[in-house]
């Protein structure tokens, strides 16, 4: 009898891979998730084979600090994409807010002045996107694709040149190298406030989403707006609320990434909005809204940053074939979340 009772646990093994299965089995929404963790470790293995100095302080430092703008627009575009949404025009946003950011730090704005109205500007477009969307019934694609050509023509509209952040802007401190290992040569552990602030986002997005009633809204009106207004939700609070969060991290992310360059122009974040699309569906979010999570797309923007580091060591790939590996690895992963939506309704 004992040896029969134990047959089972021997069957299912308690190694990392069948604990993968058990969680894809009783959750197959998590499986799109599952599935950009195991291709982030296999690019790291490919990398660290085929090119070597993968697996180093040095790597890691520069793909946190590199991506910790992407990191938050992924976060952003999660929590729309979860209500059914979309939001095209975080990367305008992105380019007004540090336009006109850098604008007034150099005509002298207090910094910490000059990062509020930076993410007040970002959350003010989520706002008019929010109103539109939901007192207006107009598409989320056109709402948003209405408010990404007013950011980047009012982006245009203040300056068509690089504006340059004063070498002394306390604002570039948000960029500044901190040296947490002090590895052989450059082989150092570094991050920067930036990375710190990313951190955090992502740890604040986490708890909204899992932990609170506005999280649970979120799901909800993505499973079924109709059955959360049933149900007594706050779908339409919660609808604008999604798009001035999007805008306002977009703001913030703004303010990351001019910290880090130093400087600002009307045609920065070209594109953007597709990529932090792309790394929140590679992360799990599904593009019919209700499944997905934050910690996912984080890793779904680390999958794209460290695509760029591979096709630079490699030498050999054009930089245009970054948008054909995109497309291909985003063609893959909205194909199996149809197929764990079907097999949901099953």
């Amino acid at each position: 009898m004992t040896a029969l009772a134990a047959a089972p646990a021997r069957t299912g093994g308690s190694g990392i891979g069948p604990r993968l299965r058990r969680l894809a089995t009783a959750n197959p929404s998590a499986l799109p998730t599952i599935a950009s963790v195991v291709i982030f470790v296999a690019m790291v293995v490919y990398g660290e084979v085929a090119y070597g100095r993968i697996v180093q302080f040095n790597t890691l430092s520069n793909l946190l600090i590199n991506n910790a703008h992407l990191i938050v627009l992924a976060v952003a575009l999660t929590f729309v994409i979860l209500t059914g949404g979309i939001d095209l025009s975080v990367g305008s946003v992105i380019a007004f807010s540090s336009v006109a950011g850098v604008m007034l730090a150099n005509a002298g704005w207090d910094p910490t002045l000059v990062i509020i109205v930076m993410i007040a500007a970002g959350a003010g477009f989520g706002l008019g996107s929010g109103i539109l969307i939901r007192y207006f019934g107009v598409q989320p694609f056109i709402a948003t694709l209405a408010m990404m050509f007013l950011g980047r023509g009012l982006a245009s509209l203040l300056s068509t040149q690089p504006e340059r952040l004063a070498e002394d802007s306390p604002i570039r401190a948000l960029g500044a190298e901190w040296e947490i290992v002090d590895g052989p040569k450059v082989n150092d552990l570094v991050i920067t406030p930036a990375v710190l602030i990313a951190v955090v986002v992502v740890a604040v997005a986490y708890f909204v989403l899992h932990r609170t009633r506005t999280g649970r809204t979120v799901y909800a009106i993505g499973g079924s707006e109709n059955s959360a207004l049933l149900m007594g939700l706050p779908v339409p609070r919660t609808k604008v609320l999604v798009y001035v969060i999007s805008g306002a991290l977009a703001g913030l992310a703004a303010v990351l990434y001019t910290a880090r360059l130093g400087t600002a122009q009307n045609i920065t974040g070209i594109g953007w909005e597709l990529d932090a699309i792309a790394a929140a569906v590679i992360g799990g979010t599904v593009l019919t809204g209700a499944y997905g999570y934050v910690l996912g797309s984080v890793v779904g923007a680390l999958v794209l940053g460290l695509m760029n580091v591979l096709i630079t060591r490699d030498g050999g790939i054009p930089p245009e074939a970054t948008t054909i590996i995109t497309g291909g690895i985003l063609l893959v992963f909205v194909l199996l979340q149809r197929a764990v939506i079907a097999r949901r309704r099953e």
